[in-house]
Protein backbone atom coordinates (compact mmCIF):
# COMPACT_ATOMS: atom_id res chain seq x y z
CA UNK A 1 0.00 0.00 0.00
CA UNK A 2 1.22 3.19 -1.02
CA UNK A 3 2.34 6.13 1.55
CA UNK A 4 1.90 9.75 1.94
CA UNK A 5 5.35 10.06 1.91
CA UNK A 6 5.51 8.26 -1.35
CA UNK A 7 2.87 10.41 -2.43
CA UNK A 8 5.03 13.67 -1.46
CA UNK A 9 8.06 12.06 -3.34
CA UNK A 10 6.38 11.33 -6.70
CA UNK A 11 4.29 14.97 -6.22
CA UNK A 12 7.84 16.99 -5.01
CA UNK A 13 6.39 18.22 -1.98
CA UNK A 14 6.76 17.88 1.59
CA UNK A 15 4.41 15.24 4.04
CA UNK A 16 3.03 18.07 5.38
CA UNK A 17 1.65 19.56 1.73
CA UNK A 18 0.12 16.30 0.87
CA UNK A 19 -1.53 16.62 4.57
CA UNK A 20 -2.31 20.02 3.61
CA UNK A 21 -4.13 18.73 0.54
CA UNK A 22 -5.97 15.84 2.30
CA UNK A 23 -7.33 18.19 4.58
CA UNK A 24 -8.31 20.87 1.95
CA UNK A 25 -6.82 23.56 3.15
CA UNK A 26 -6.94 26.79 1.46
CA UNK A 27 -3.35 27.90 1.81
CA UNK A 28 -1.76 25.03 -1.08
CA UNK A 29 -1.29 26.40 -4.82
CA UNK A 30 -3.02 25.00 -7.44
CA UNK A 31 0.02 23.66 -9.18
CA UNK A 32 1.13 21.91 -5.99
CA UNK A 33 -2.44 20.53 -5.60
CA UNK A 34 -2.34 19.61 -9.07
CA UNK A 35 1.05 17.23 -8.60
CA UNK A 36 -0.41 16.21 -5.30
CA UNK A 37 -3.63 14.71 -6.34
CA UNK A 38 -2.06 12.84 -9.72
CA UNK A 39 0.82 11.31 -7.58
CA UNK A 40 -2.22 10.14 -5.15
CA UNK A 41 -4.02 8.69 -8.57
CA UNK A 42 -1.02 7.10 -9.94
CA UNK A 43 -0.13 5.30 -6.55
CA UNK A 44 -3.80 4.43 -5.58
CA UNK A 45 -3.00 6.05 -2.45
CA UNK A 46 -5.61 5.82 0.48
CA UNK A 47 -5.49 8.13 3.34
CA UNK A 48 -6.61 6.96 6.81
CA UNK A 49 -9.43 9.44 7.59
CA UNK A 50 -10.14 7.81 10.69
CA UNK A 51 -6.47 8.06 12.17
CA UNK A 52 -6.34 11.48 11.24
CA UNK A 53 -9.67 12.65 12.76
CA UNK A 54 -8.15 10.63 15.94
CA UNK A 55 -4.96 12.75 15.75
CA UNK A 56 -6.66 15.89 15.50
CA UNK A 57 -9.51 14.93 17.68
CA UNK A 58 -11.69 16.33 15.14
CA UNK A 59 -12.63 15.40 12.17
CA UNK A 60 -13.18 17.73 8.79
CA UNK A 61 -16.90 17.39 9.25
CA UNK A 62 -19.28 19.83 9.87
CA UNK A 63 -23.01 19.22 11.19
CA UNK A 64 -26.05 20.80 9.96
CA UNK A 65 -28.91 21.14 11.96
CA UNK A 66 -32.25 21.81 10.42
CA UNK A 67 -35.46 23.45 12.19
CA UNK A 68 -37.49 22.93 14.74
CA UNK A 69 -37.26 19.12 14.93
CA UNK A 70 -40.31 18.58 16.84
CA UNK A 71 -40.67 14.94 15.30
CA UNK A 72 -36.90 14.19 15.03
CA UNK A 73 -37.22 14.62 11.26
CA UNK A 74 -35.02 16.89 9.03
CA UNK A 75 -35.10 16.57 5.66
CA UNK A 76 -38.83 15.41 4.96
CA UNK A 77 -39.86 19.58 6.56
CA UNK A 78 -37.99 21.30 3.16
CA UNK A 79 -41.45 20.26 1.70
CA UNK A 80 -42.90 22.97 3.70
CA UNK A 81 -43.48 25.71 2.07
CA UNK A 82 -42.76 27.62 5.01
CA UNK A 83 -39.31 26.44 4.60
CA UNK A 84 -38.83 27.05 1.20
CA UNK A 85 -36.51 29.87 1.31
CA UNK A 86 -34.34 27.80 3.12
CA UNK A 87 -33.59 25.17 0.47
CA UNK A 88 -31.59 27.61 -1.81
CA UNK A 89 -29.28 28.95 1.50
CA UNK A 90 -28.28 25.04 1.91
CA UNK A 91 -26.64 24.76 -1.55
CA UNK A 92 -23.97 28.05 -0.42
CA UNK A 93 -23.84 26.28 2.54
CA UNK A 94 -22.28 23.32 1.00
CA UNK A 95 -20.38 25.00 -1.46
CA UNK A 96 -18.73 26.81 1.07
CA UNK A 97 -17.84 23.80 3.06
CA UNK A 98 -16.62 21.77 0.44
CA UNK A 99 -14.31 24.89 -0.81
CA UNK A 100 -13.25 25.10 3.16
CA UNK A 101 -12.45 21.12 2.43
CA UNK A 102 -14.83 20.05 4.86
CA UNK A 103 -17.99 17.64 4.88
CA UNK A 104 -21.55 18.24 5.73
CA UNK A 105 -23.02 15.19 8.23
CA UNK A 106 -27.19 15.70 8.99
CA UNK A 107 -27.27 13.53 12.57
CA UNK A 108 -30.35 11.43 12.86
CA UNK A 109 -32.48 12.70 15.80
CA UNK A 110 -35.19 9.79 16.79
CA UNK A 111 -38.02 11.89 18.29
CA UNK A 112 -38.05 12.24 22.38
CA UNK A 113 -34.54 12.41 22.34
CA UNK A 114 -32.52 14.29 25.01
CA UNK A 115 -30.28 17.36 24.07
CA UNK A 116 -27.33 15.34 25.66
CA UNK A 117 -27.74 12.54 23.42
CA UNK A 118 -27.48 14.71 20.02
CA UNK A 119 -24.19 16.35 21.65
CA UNK A 120 -22.99 12.91 22.45
CA UNK A 121 -23.40 11.97 19.08
CA UNK A 122 -21.58 15.22 17.87
CA UNK A 123 -18.59 14.04 19.78
CA UNK A 124 -18.48 10.27 19.02
CA UNK A 125 -18.45 11.55 15.26
CA UNK A 126 -15.82 14.25 16.32
CA UNK A 127 -17.75 16.99 14.27
CA UNK A 128 -15.36 20.19 13.82
CA UNK A 129 -18.19 22.69 14.33
CA UNK A 130 -22.37 22.99 13.84
CA UNK A 131 -24.32 25.06 10.87
CA UNK A 132 -28.21 25.25 13.02
CA UNK A 133 -30.68 26.44 10.23
CA UNK A 134 -33.90 28.39 11.70
CA UNK A 135 -34.38 26.49 14.98
CA UNK A 136 -36.03 28.36 17.37
CA UNK A 137 -34.80 29.85 20.22
CA UNK A 138 -36.12 27.26 22.74
CA UNK A 139 -34.96 24.25 20.66
CA UNK A 140 -33.07 22.23 23.23
CA UNK A 141 -30.22 21.68 21.03
CA UNK A 142 -29.46 25.40 21.17
CA UNK A 143 -28.86 25.58 25.17
CA UNK A 144 -26.98 21.98 24.68
CA UNK A 145 -24.37 23.24 21.79
CA UNK A 146 -23.74 26.75 23.76
CA UNK A 147 -23.07 25.08 26.86
CA UNK A 148 -21.08 21.86 25.25
CA UNK A 149 -18.60 24.76 23.88
CA UNK A 150 -19.26 23.44 20.41
CA UNK A 151 -17.98 25.30 17.66
CA UNK A 152 -21.48 26.95 16.40
CA UNK A 153 -23.23 29.29 14.03
CA UNK A 154 -26.43 30.10 14.29
CA UNK A 155 -28.37 30.96 10.85
CA UNK A 156 -31.75 33.16 11.62
CA UNK A 157 -31.54 32.84 15.59
CA UNK A 158 -30.07 34.20 18.23
CA UNK A 159 -27.83 32.47 19.62
CA UNK A 160 -24.54 33.50 20.94
CA UNK A 161 -21.71 32.28 23.15
CA UNK A 162 -18.16 31.51 24.04
CA UNK A 163 -17.83 29.60 21.02
CA UNK A 164 -21.23 30.31 18.74
CA UNK A 165 -21.93 33.22 16.85
CA UNK A 166 -25.28 33.94 14.51
CA UNK A 167 -25.78 35.13 11.15
CA UNK A 168 -28.88 37.11 10.08
CA UNK A 169 -30.71 39.18 7.85
CA UNK A 170 -31.65 42.78 8.77
CA UNK A 171 -35.21 41.77 8.93
CA UNK A 172 -36.22 44.93 11.18
CA UNK A 173 -34.77 47.18 8.15
CA UNK A 174 -36.34 44.99 5.46
CA UNK A 175 -39.62 45.63 7.10
CA UNK A 176 -39.35 49.06 7.19
CA UNK A 177 -38.07 49.86 3.58
CA UNK A 178 -41.43 47.49 2.28
CA UNK A 179 -43.63 49.59 4.31
CA UNK A 180 -41.95 53.07 3.39
CA UNK A 181 -43.06 52.02 -0.33
CA UNK A 182 -46.00 51.55 0.49
CA UNK A 183 -46.67 54.90 2.29
CA UNK A 184 -44.90 56.82 -0.81
CA UNK A 185 -47.52 55.46 -2.85
CA UNK A 186 -50.43 56.73 -0.81
CA UNK A 187 -51.48 54.13 1.48
CA UNK A 188 -52.43 54.37 5.03
CA UNK A 189 -54.48 51.43 6.29
CA UNK A 190 -51.92 48.95 5.94
CA UNK A 191 -52.43 45.12 7.33
CA UNK A 192 -49.61 43.34 8.66
CA UNK A 193 -48.97 39.59 8.27
CA UNK A 194 -45.88 38.95 9.46
CA UNK A 195 -46.19 35.42 10.46
CA UNK A 196 -46.40 33.64 13.64
CA UNK A 197 -47.33 35.02 16.79
CA UNK A 198 -44.77 35.14 19.19
CA UNK A 199 -41.69 34.53 16.49
CA UNK A 200 -38.61 36.22 16.88
CA UNK A 201 -38.25 36.98 12.82
CA UNK A 202 -42.19 38.01 12.70
CA UNK A 203 -41.71 40.60 15.35
CA UNK A 204 -39.02 41.85 13.92
CA UNK A 205 -40.89 42.00 10.45
CA UNK A 206 -43.55 43.44 12.28
CA UNK A 207 -42.06 45.92 14.25
CA UNK A 208 -39.96 47.21 10.76
CA UNK A 209 -43.40 48.09 9.69
CA UNK A 210 -44.64 49.69 12.91
CA UNK A 211 -41.31 51.71 13.16
CA UNK A 212 -42.12 53.00 9.58
CA UNK A 213 -45.48 53.97 9.92
CA UNK A 214 -44.93 56.34 13.16
CA UNK A 215 -42.22 57.90 11.73
CA UNK A 216 -45.23 58.83 9.09
CA UNK A 217 -47.54 60.25 11.96
CA UNK A 218 -49.21 57.58 10.98
CA UNK A 219 -51.23 55.09 14.07
CA UNK A 220 -51.17 51.47 13.50
CA UNK A 221 -54.48 49.42 13.29
CA UNK A 222 -54.34 46.85 16.08
CA UNK A 223 -57.14 44.98 14.48
CA UNK A 224 -54.88 45.18 11.38
CA UNK A 225 -51.93 43.38 12.50
CA UNK A 226 -53.23 39.59 12.44
CA UNK A 227 -50.63 35.91 12.77
CA UNK A 228 -50.15 32.65 10.79
CA UNK A 229 -47.71 30.12 10.30
CA UNK A 230 -45.44 30.60 7.53
CA UNK A 231 -46.96 27.93 5.05
CA UNK A 232 -49.24 28.91 1.95
CA UNK A 233 -51.98 27.22 3.27
CA UNK A 234 -51.86 29.15 6.74
CA UNK A 235 -51.32 32.87 4.69
CA UNK A 236 -54.59 31.93 2.65
CA UNK A 237 -56.64 30.92 5.58
CA UNK A 238 -55.54 33.92 7.61
CA UNK A 239 -56.28 36.61 4.94
CA UNK A 240 -59.93 35.06 4.11
CA UNK A 241 -60.79 35.59 7.84
CA UNK A 242 -59.70 39.26 7.71
CA UNK A 243 -62.02 39.92 4.49
CA UNK A 244 -64.52 38.61 6.45
CA UNK A 245 -64.21 41.18 9.28
CA UNK A 246 -63.19 44.07 7.56
CA UNK A 247 -61.93 45.40 4.13
CA UNK A 248 -61.30 49.09 4.96
CA UNK A 249 -57.58 48.41 3.84
CA UNK A 250 -55.81 48.94 0.83
CA UNK A 251 -52.10 47.30 1.03
CA UNK A 252 -50.89 44.03 2.57
CA UNK A 253 -47.44 43.56 4.11
CA UNK A 254 -46.74 40.06 4.16
CA UNK A 255 -43.96 37.78 6.09
CA UNK A 256 -42.56 35.90 3.16
CA UNK A 257 -43.04 35.61 -0.17
CA UNK A 258 -45.06 32.28 0.48
CA UNK A 259 -47.75 33.58 2.35
CA UNK A 260 -48.13 36.60 -0.10
CA UNK A 261 -48.95 34.04 -2.46
CA UNK A 262 -51.70 32.55 -0.14
CA UNK A 263 -52.78 36.06 0.42
CA UNK A 264 -53.38 36.68 -3.44
CA UNK A 265 -55.54 33.38 -3.81
CA UNK A 266 -57.24 34.81 -0.87
CA UNK A 267 -57.72 38.13 -2.56
CA UNK A 268 -58.38 36.63 -6.46
CA UNK A 269 -61.24 34.43 -4.90
CA UNK A 270 -63.25 37.51 -3.54
CA UNK A 271 -62.82 39.41 -6.27
CA UNK A 272 -60.11 42.32 -5.91
CA UNK A 273 -57.12 42.86 -7.89
CA UNK A 274 -53.46 43.36 -7.05
CA UNK A 275 -52.18 45.81 -6.91
CA UNK A 276 -55.48 47.80 -8.43
CA UNK A 277 -57.64 46.94 -5.40
CA UNK A 278 -54.65 45.96 -2.53
CA UNK A 279 -51.04 46.38 -3.48
CA UNK A 280 -49.36 43.16 -2.33
CA UNK A 281 -45.75 42.69 -0.81
CA UNK A 282 -43.69 39.93 0.79
CA UNK A 283 -40.29 38.83 1.85
CA UNK A 284 -37.81 36.82 0.86
CA UNK A 285 -37.01 37.37 -2.72
CA UNK A 286 -37.75 33.77 -3.21
CA UNK A 287 -37.24 32.93 -7.37
CA UNK A 288 -41.32 32.38 -7.64
CA UNK A 289 -41.91 36.07 -6.76
CA UNK A 290 -41.11 37.07 -10.06
CA UNK A 291 -43.14 34.71 -11.63
CA UNK A 292 -46.23 35.76 -9.90
CA UNK A 293 -49.02 37.63 -10.88
CA UNK A 294 -48.06 40.23 -10.99
CA UNK A 295 -44.75 40.03 -10.05
CA UNK A 296 -44.28 40.55 -6.21
CA UNK A 297 -42.92 43.34 -4.62
CA UNK A 298 -40.59 42.41 -1.91
CA UNK A 299 -37.49 42.55 0.51
CA UNK A 300 -34.31 40.11 -0.92
CA UNK A 301 -32.64 38.48 1.60
CA UNK A 302 -28.93 37.53 0.85
CA UNK A 303 -28.97 34.16 0.78
CA UNK A 304 -25.43 33.56 -0.54
CA UNK A 305 -23.69 35.84 1.88
CA UNK A 306 -25.54 34.64 4.62
CA UNK A 307 -24.72 30.83 3.79
CA UNK A 308 -21.23 31.66 2.83
CA UNK A 309 -20.01 33.85 6.02
CA UNK A 310 -22.02 31.35 8.22
CA UNK A 311 -19.66 28.78 7.17
CA UNK A 312 -16.69 30.71 7.48
CA UNK A 313 -17.69 32.08 10.40
CA UNK A 314 -17.51 28.82 11.75
CA UNK A 315 -14.20 27.78 10.40
CA UNK A 316 -12.61 30.73 12.23
CA UNK A 317 -14.51 29.70 15.45
CA UNK A 318 -12.96 25.78 15.01
CA UNK A 319 -9.58 27.29 14.23
CA UNK A 320 -9.52 29.56 17.05
CA UNK A 321 -9.48 32.62 15.80
CA UNK A 322 -10.44 35.72 18.02
CA UNK A 323 -13.12 38.30 17.85
CA UNK A 324 -15.22 36.14 15.88
CA UNK A 325 -18.31 38.21 15.46
CA UNK A 326 -22.13 37.92 14.81
CA UNK A 327 -23.60 39.51 10.98
CA UNK A 328 -26.19 41.32 10.24
CA UNK A 329 -26.93 41.10 6.63
CA UNK A 330 -28.06 44.25 4.90
CA UNK A 331 -31.53 43.38 3.27
CA UNK A 332 -33.01 45.38 -0.13
CA UNK A 333 -36.14 46.52 -1.49
CA UNK A 334 -37.26 44.74 -4.81
CA UNK A 335 -40.04 46.79 -6.51
CA UNK A 336 -42.40 45.13 -9.27
CA UNK A 337 -45.96 45.21 -10.40
CA UNK A 338 -47.89 43.98 -7.02
CA UNK A 339 -47.67 47.24 -5.60
CA UNK A 340 -48.94 50.72 -7.47
CA UNK A 341 -50.63 54.31 -5.87
CA UNK A 342 -53.54 53.88 -3.81
CA UNK A 343 -56.86 54.68 -5.97
CA UNK A 344 -58.67 57.78 -4.76
CA UNK A 345 -61.85 56.74 -3.35
CA UNK A 346 -65.08 57.22 -5.03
Amino acid sequence: MATSEEVARLAGVSRATVSRVLNGSPRISEEARRRVYEAIEALGYEPDIVAQSLVRQRSRTLALGLFDESNGLSLTQLGLTAHYFYIDMLRYIEQEAMAQGYDLLLPSRPKGTYPENYIRSLRIRRVAGAVMLAVGVEDPRVHALLQAGIPTVFLDTMGLGSSAVYVRSDHLDGARQVTEHLLSLGHRRIAFLPGPAGNMVAMERLLGGQQAMAQAGIAVDPGLIFSSGWNVEEAYQAVCHLLEQRRDWTALVAGSDLMALGALRALHERGLRVPDDVSLTGFDDVVLSQYMTPPLTTVRQDRARMGKEAVQRLVALIEGKEHVAPLIVPTQLVVRASTAPVRPQV
